[in-house]
This record gives C-alpha cells, sequence and structure tokens, in this order.
C-alpha cells in the first residue's frame, strides 16, 4: 500500500473533490489509519493472552463508517 500524498489531496481539495465516500480525498487515509489499528489490536491481543492462540490468514471485511465503507484486509485468528 502506498503512503497518503498530501500533497495530492490537497490539489484535489482545491479541484473540489469531495473528502469523504468512495473517492473521496481522505478515504485512503481513513483505510491505512484503520488497518493499522486493527493490526496493532490483533498484534496486542495475541502478544497478552495466555492461551494459545494462532493466526488463520486474512480476509477482507468491511467496515462502515459515517463518512462511508471501506475494505479492509484483515487477519482472522484461531483461538
Amino acid at each position: 500500500m502506498s503512503e497518503f500524498d498530501f500533497n495530492k489531496a490537497l490539489d484535489a481539495l482545491r479541484n473540489g473533490q469531495d473528502l469523504t465516500g468512495k473517492d473521496g480525498i481522505l478515504t485512503p487515509l481513513i483505510k491505512q489509519l484503520t488497518e493499522a489499528a486493527l493490526k496493532a489490536e490483533l498484534d496486542a491481543h495475541l502478544a497478552s493472552d495466555d492461551t494459545v492462540n494462532r493466526k488463520n490468514g486474512t480476509t477482507k471485511k468491511t467496515v462502515t463508517f459515517t463518512v462511508g465503507a471501506n475494505e479492509f484486509i484483515a487477519e482472522d485468528f484461531m483461538f
């Protein structure tokens, strides 16, 4: 995944592109932040739990926000 390009975002904003929604300026940044938060939460859970946990691949998840829906890649795990 590429890094969020703030200069490109500013140009798009100046050209009247929406901030949110399917093709919104902030949609890629929201996706990156959410995926990073989900990964960090899962990593912390797996590191702190005394039971045996193991990752079981990844699946696509759709999360709906007040600014629109976005599809993410989330890691699956088994207890």
